[in-house]
């Protein structure tokens, strides 16, 4: 909508709200006409008077002089777009990592350690597991049978059959854990030995060392934390794993305890001697599984990544660290002296002309 003014003959747009003063002299503007809103800007009046004189135009317009110029080009179809790109497959297309560290073929160490795989650890785990779990049921039921017994005479052969169970699957939980604190061991070894070497270092530690700190009884509750702490260590691991580790070193000292406690207790011949190391043994095997199962969690929390794809990756980046301080100051000073292409019109009772 255009207005004008009355006094200066200034042509106002004020957009789509009519206005009442003009923002250059204080003038009184027009009320805007329909016919001169539907006439437009460069058009002339096609009404011609007699006699060959010009038109006179409405109270309040003049003529002004437009720059002339080409109409503007017309606008480029947009083509409909096609379906959206998927695919069948995880792409194998993207940036590419090179380490300094890479050895070629001929420069491999001559030892390598080789441990057991991630799969046959699993595995390990899981049929250890399983045992300590059949053992807490079998004492549970010797529990309940003594519990029987207070008040019914139970058949010798079921007393017995339910007794040798309990210390036939204590046993085979015995060798299951140490089994699985074995293969635990050379993975730790192979493990250490492989990111050292990812890192171009060798591990500190020698093999026999790790060996006999993880598999002494009561050193193990000592050095096997510190060797796995190491490894978390060198591997950027620690922030990720310290919860668990810290839960299985704590759970694991807990069953140390209840295991010595009710090997000390096993020697007593009273009925209810024996009932209270059944539930000692119970809950020493059920915190034994508790620290198991923590040490699951620890190991797969290694074996998310490979050793030699570390969780931490670095990426270059650009020197935001800025210009020379001359140049800054020269540049801030240009910046602030430069006027305002494009003031703001709005501000203090001024509105856009046209």
């Amino acid at each position: 909508m255009i207005q004008v003014c009355s006094r200066c003959g200034t042509r106002w747009n004020v957009r789509d709200r009519q206005r009442s003063w003009c923002p250059r002299c204080q003038g009184t503007l027009l009320a805007p006409a329909d016919e001169a809103s539907e006439q437009g800007w460069g058009q002339r009046p096609t009404t011609t008077a007699v006699g060959g004189t010009p038109p006179r135009l409405p109270p309040g317009y003049r003529w002004i002089a437009v720059r002339p110029g080409a109409a503007p080009p017309p606008r480029r179809e947009r083509h409909p777009l096609g379906p959206t790109p998927r695919y069948s497959m995880i792409p194998r297309w993207g940036l590419t990592e090179h380490f300094d560290g890479a050895v070629d073929g001929d420069v491999l160490p001559e030892r390598t350690q080789v441990g057991p795989t991630p799969a046959f650890v699993r595995t390990a785990f899981t049929v250890t597991a399983v045992i300590v779990g059949l053992a807490v049921m079998a004492h549970v039921l010797r529990y309940a049978l003594l519990l029987v017994n207070r008040s019914i005479l139970l058949n010798p052969i079921l007393a017995g059959a339910v007794t040798w169970l309990g210390v036939a699957l204590s046993v085979l939980a015995l060798f299951a854990v140490i089994g699985t604190g074995v293969v635990l061991t050379n993975w730790l070894v192979a493990r250490r030995a492989a990111a050292y070497a990812v890192g171009g270092t060798e591990d500190p530690r020698s093999p026999w060392e790790i060996r006999s700190g993880c598999l002494i009884p009561l050193a193990n509750l000592l050095w096997a934390p510190v060797f796995v702490t190491e490894l978390a260590r060198v591997e950027h691991r620690t922030r990720t794993l310290r919860p668990d580790l810290i839960g299985w070193w704590c759970t694991w000292a807990l069953s140390y305890v209840l295991m010595i406690w009710a090997f000390a207790t096993s020697f007593t011949r009273d009925p209810q001697g024996i009932a209270n190391n059944t539930v000692t043994t119970i809950i020493a095997y059920l915190a034994g599984l508790a620290a198991l199962v923590l040490a699951f969690r620890v190991f797969q929390g290694f074996e998310r990544n490979p050793v030699d794809r570390p969780a931490r990756r670095w990426v270059m980046v650009p020197d935001w660290a800025g210009p020379a301080p001359g140049k800054d100051r020269d540049a801030t000073s240009a910046r602030t002296d430069a006027p305002d292409p494009a003031p703001r019109l709005e501000a203090g009772r001024r509105e856009p002309a046209a």
